[in-house]
This record gives C-alpha cells, sequence and structure tokens, in this order.
C-alpha cells in the first residue's frame, strides 16, 4: 500500500481544503492532526473529514508540531498497517502536492532511507529567518554528526513504516523534534535521499507558526549544552595543565605528559558527569557508560600529548598550542559520545 500523507494542522485557512482534494486526486490517503486549533477553523477540519478522502485526528489543546507528527505515525500504524511508510507535510501551503506525491514515490522504492524534500535557498524572495535559520541548522548538524544535510528544516519527508518506532522514540513535541529525528537517523547511519522541491514562502512565510528565537533555542539546546559542558571542563583542563606545567612538572615532554594527564583526569572526571546527567540525560547503567567514556578519555588524553609535544618545538605558548588541538579533538569526541556512549532519554512507551 502507498504510503499514507501526515499533514498537522494549527489554525489552518482553507488551502489546507485545497491540499487535501489535490492530494486524493493522485491518489493519496490523507491523515490530518489538528493540533488544538482555535474553534472558528473547526469547519476546516468537518469539511475535511466529511468531503474528501481524509481521517482527522485531534488534540483537545496545542500540544506541538513534534507532538502532532508522532500522534499522526501512531494513527496511520494502527489504522494503515499495510502503508509503506508515511509523508509528512505542512499545512500551510509550503508543499506542492505534486512534490509531496514525488516524496511518496521515491519512499515506496526506498524503505531503507529517509526521503527529503529540499528547497533551493540560493534563490531571491527567501524570508530572512528562513535562510539564517536553515543555514544554522545545517551548521550544527554537520558539526553534530559529520554529515551535510542542506534543508534540515523540511516538513516534507519520506518515513518507512520501518522507522515507526524509532520515530516515536525520538524526543522533543515541538519544532526540535524534526531535528532531532535527523539527528537520530544520521545516528543509526540510515542514509538520506534528498527530492528538490519548489521553494515556496507566501507573505514572507507569515501563516507559520514557528518562533525563531524559542524554537531555534529548542532546536539547538543539545549541541549548546554540550557546548558549555566542554567549555566549562575546558577551562578547568587549561588552567591545572598551565598550572602544573609551569610550576609543578615543567615543560619537559615527560612534565607535559604528567601535567595533560593529571589535569585531565580532574577535568574529565567533571565533563562526564555534566555530559551523562545534563546534556545526554542518559539512563543507562553508570559502570557501561563510565569504561566507554574513560576509553575514549585516555586515547584523547594521549592524542592531546602527543599533538602539544610535538607542536611545542614551534615559537607558540604552550597554553595557546593546547587550545589549538583540544578544539580539533572536541568535535570528534563529541560524535563518538553522541553516537556511541551515551543513549538518548529511556524510549517511551509506543501505541501500536
Amino acid at each position: 500500500m502507498k504510503p499514507i500523507v501526515i499533514i498537522p494542522a494549527l489554525n489552518p485557512d482553507e488551502e489546507l481544503i485545497q491540499l487535501v482534494k489535490s492530494l486524493n486526486l493522485l491518489d493519496l490517503q490523507v491523515v490530518v492532526v489538528n493540533d488544538g486549533s482555535d474553534s472558528p477553523h473547526d469547519y476546516i477540519f468537518e469539511y475535511l473529514k466529511q468531503e474528501t478522502r481524509c481521517d482527522i485526528c485531534s488534540h483537545s489543546k496545542n500540544r506541538g508540531k513534534g507532538a502532532a507528527l508522532k500522534t499522526g505515525i501512531q494513527y496511520v500504524a494502527y489504522h494503515y498497517p499495510e502503508a509503506c511508510g508515511y509523508v509528512t507535510a505542512d499545512a500551510d501551503g509550503q508543499h506542492r502536492a505534486e512534490d509531496i506525491a514525488e516524496v511518496a514515490e521515491y519512499l515506496e522504492k526506498n524503505q531503507d532511507a529517509l526521503i527529503l524534500g529540499t528547497r533551493n535557498f540560493h534563490g531571491r524572495n527567501i524570508p530572512f529567518k528562513s535562510y539564517y535559520g536553515n543555514r544554522i541548522t545545517s551548521f550544527v548538524y554537520l558539526l553534530s554528526t559529520g554529515k551535510q544535510c542542506e534543508d534540515t528544516q523540511t516538513g516534507l519527508r519520506g518515513i518507512s513504516k520501518t522507522h515507526k518506532a524509532l520515530c516515536l522514540s525520538v524526543s522533543g513535541e515541538k519544532y526540535e523534534y524534526e531535528m532531532n529525528v535527523l539527528l537520530e537517523f544520521g545516528r543509526k547511519k540510515i542514509p538520506f535521499i534528498c527530492i528538490p522541491i519548489e521553494t515556496i514562502y507566501k507573505e514572507n512565510n507569515a501563516s507559520s507558526h514557528f518562533h525563531p528565537f524559542r524554537d531555534s533555542a529548542l532546536i539547538y539546546l543539545n549541541i549548546v549544552k554540550y557546548s558549555f559542558s566542554s567549555l566549562v571542563s575546558a577551562i578547568a583542563d587549561l588552567s591545572l595543565f598551565t598550572i602544573f606545567a609551569a610550576y609543578v612538572f615543567g615543560a619537559s615532554t615527560s612534565g607535559i605528559l604528567s601535567a595533560t594527564v593529571i589535569a585531565r583526569l580532574m577535568s574529565g572526571t567533571l565533563n562526564f558527569t555534566i555530559n551523562k546527567f545534563w546534556v545526554f540525560g542518559s539512563k543507562k547503567h553508570s559502570a557501561t557508560e563510565a569504561i566507554g567514556y574513560f576509553s575514549l578519555f585516555c586515547v584523547q588524553m594521549m592524542m592531546s600529548w602527543l599533538f602539544v609535544s610535538a607542536l611545542s618545538r614551534f615559537p607558540m605558548n604552550l597554553t595557546v598550542i593546547k587550545v589549538l588541538v583540544d578544539t580539533g579533538l572536541f568535535f570528534i569526541s563529541y560524535q563518538i559520545q553522541k553516537n556511541f556512549i551515551f543513549t538518548e532519554k529511556e524510549e517511551r512507551k509506543l501505541i501500536s
């Protein structure tokens, strides 16, 4: 069976009706999730239910786009178990029915991949918040996963039903959910297929419910928390290293090793505690994570010592050299911790 189109909707206008009708003409079944819309918009959902081939499921109050997408996936999994997957689309007129149908077609033929309807942000008349918001999240995604994704904020996606449990377990109730899904799919090494779609912004994207500052803060929260944790630990590490190298062990190769080991042991313990309980919110057994973390810690410490020792022959301040070396190791360490050491929060109980 073809994929089912899931459209989360908050206070939609009549363009949603036209979109659903167009999708029906393309032989696509639609599920619209009413995410707590105001009562003046009830007529739209009633019309869709009565006059189109569309199922409506509703939240009694607004819970956010992420929660609406999860509700839609649960509904489709239960009511359309034969469907090969889900195509998520926006209700604000940004996605043409033809583009949605193309994503659905690609999904049918590529069940092992995540299909992304990708917009062109290099054209004219792209709203400021959309252009720069997407550039920033694309950069954050590259830092977090080592992979490129040109349109991290696209709401047009094709997801195989084999990834249902994964989608429902990803954290986030609002706009951060879509970014978290990309991060989790990247972590699981699930390939992306990017399909060019028409870039549509009506009235400078005024109909969007995305709040640039509040929702961006949620999207970037985890990488910001990790960066803050690393900054605090790096300050402790550099301060201790500088004191030990200057006043205790000296700047010889053995002295640098001793200063590196003692400083990193103290700052590493601090970093592990912050990352486990605050950054990643992990609930795995502490001993398991501690072994993984401190194995990485030892490798990273030795790499830091080797590079700093090698570069110390150049006429540069030793602390500056260590900052440069440890900055490079920072990005490698984040990906290893995210992908292999700390898990996301425990999976929620799923509705089949």
